[in-house]
């Protein structure tokens, strides 16, 4: 059972779990809402000179994003090691779009703190190896 061996497990593991948890569904739920935008307006978050960049849209510019978190939850959820340093890349590219836009300081300051969490989650995936 489940919470059994949540009890069981070290304070390591738990933290592992939550974190493995947290960034395969937030990522997967967030891309999903990149097609609705229930959750706010996406394409408002986007930078004015990125938008005059990138071909079409900027709502189109968005599902593209979405596909790429569902992958990248996807990937935290099979292999944890690569895929929160890939949400952790993600996430910093985020942050610099987010500074730039000049509006959105206070996302790119939680957005910081859960690259902080993803990259926590790199080590926590990362094997130890100890010379003998």
């Amino acid at each position: 059972m489940v919470t059994d061996t949540l009890r069981t497990a070290t304070p390591t593991q738990q933290a592992f779990l939550l974190l493995r948890t947290v960034f395969t569904a937030a990522p997967i739920l967030f891309g999903l809402d990149k097609f609705l935008n229930l959750m706010t307006d996406w394409p408002g978050y986007l930078a004015p000179w990125v938008d005059d960049l990138i071909p079409g849209t900027a709502q189109q510019f968005m599902y593209v994003v979405g596909v790429i978190e569902i992958l990248a939850g996807i990937l935290v959820a099979l292999r944890p090691q690569i895929g929160s340093l890939v949400v952790a890349l993600w996430l910093a590219g985020i942050i610099v779009n987010l500074l730039i836009a000049a509006n959105y300081y206070d996302v790119a300051l939680r957005d910081f703190g859960l690259l902080v969490g993803a990259l926590a989650l790199n080590r926590l995936a990362t094997p130890t190896h100890r010379a003998d």
